[in-house]
């Protein structure tokens, strides 16, 4: 199951596991639409693999399976 993180390992901008606008690589690093398709050119800045939209959990199994709340943030800025 993915963990759903909450805010964008770029920029730190805030990503509701409720909303699109989250991008994914394969190994659920996590980034804001804005960083991915800027910044990064629709690379994952830690394994160069594609970045994909995350998908949306429902309001109702977010109750059952809650998002991540470990906040994620890069140590060197991003490329």
């Amino acid at each position: 199951m993915l963990e759903l993180r909450p805010n964008c390992e770029c920029c730190d901008a805030d990503l509701a596991a409720d909303q699109p606008g989250a991008m994914i690589c394969s190994f659920e690093c996590t980034f804001c639409a804005a960083c991915a398709a800027g910044t990064l050119k629709g690379r994952c800045p830690n394994c160069s693999g594609e970045l994909l939209p995350r998908p949306v959990r429902a309001s109702a199994a977010l109750q059952k399976f809650p998002a991540s709340l470990q906040r994620k943030v890069r140590s060197s800025p991003c490329p």
